[in-house]
């Protein structure tokens, strides 16, 4: 065996322990691999046929393993394809409070959940407002009334005078079926940054919480730790599947400056839903 061979043999041997760590950190690229190692191959074979054997070197290897790689663009992660899920469905909220002659401005978010365009959110969110303004995904705004409402849980019915022309409404899930230690995602606004999205896990089932200026403790919440802060209330918690499993309520918080630690709230969609005519699990 000449020095050139034991190089290129060397070269071929480097580059398949690369593709063997590329693919075992990225199975969805094995395909792209596989078709151009295919065609690479069948264009090796027609050429030898022609022309007699085809010596390659080393930059060549490394040149052929570099273009297959760079043609090997990974899928989007989980994340991005569940906020690209949710999107349509979402919606901004602003609520007008008067006090004492003067407005007071409340921010949170919601989740277009059925054809009619109806919206759950926060009651905390909405409860006595003078005008209640809602933002679609697609940017066109409404005025909103509050059509129906559960207090025990925090839950809101908001109903746009003027629906967005394309209604998307969110995918419900089952939140009797999450599990601590699942996946979750929260999209909200917090401190009125729109639309923003945060990662984390359930952290657990059945809780109780006093929501601050509420009577009564809620109970049967969902627990996580994906980040929330102020204006994150009314948005919707997510499983992997991209489907609407909760609706923030609040977070715990041991200052009055109301800052996330790690533990959030949510209603259960099984419990959240039945408030705008869907029938509970």
């Amino acid at each position: 065996m000449t020095d050139d061979q034991r190089a290129v043999g060397a070269a071929i041997q480097d580059v398949k322990e690369r593709m063997r760590d590329l693919l075992s950190r990225n199975q969805g690229i094995a395909t792209l691999l596989f078709i151009g190692l295919v065609t690479f191959i069948g264009v090796l074979l027609n050429s030898t046929r022609i022309a007699g054997p085809v010596v390659l070197t080393v930059k060549d290897v490394e040149q052929i393993a570099a273009q297959t790689m760079a043609s090997a663009t990974p899928p989007p992660s989980i994340s991005a394809q569940i906020y690209e899920i949710i999107f349509p469905s979402l919606v901004t909220i602003q609520a007008k409070r008067d006090v004492d002659n003067e407005s007071n401005f409340i921010l949170g978010g919601g989740v277009i959940i059925n054809d009619d365009a109806l919206i759950l959110t926060s009651l905390h969110i909405v409860v006595d407002a003078t005008e209640i303004r809602v933002t679609f995904a697609d940017g066109t705004t409404s005025l909103a009334i509050l059509a129906d409402q559960q207090t025990d849980k925090d839950i809101a019915v908001l109903l746009p005078e003027n629906p967005p022309s394309i209604i998307v409404p969110a995918v419900i899930g089952r939140s009797s079926s999450i599990r601590i230690g699942d996946l979750t995602f929260v999209v909200g606004n917090p401190l009125g940054l729109m639309g923003s999205m945060t990662a984390g896990v359930i952290s657990g089932l059945d809780r109780t919480f006093m929501l601050r200026g509420i009577d009564q403790p809620l109970e049967g919440l969902i627990q996580f730790d994906a980040a929330v802060n102020i204006g994150s209330s009314g948005g919707p918690l997510l499983n992997r599947a991209g489907q609407l499993v909760g609706i923030v309520t609040g977070l715990l918080s041991p200052t009055e400056q109301e800052a996330f630690i790690g533990i959030g709230f949510a209603v259960p969609i099984d419990i959240a839903a039945s408030a705008a005519g869907s029938p509970p699990y």
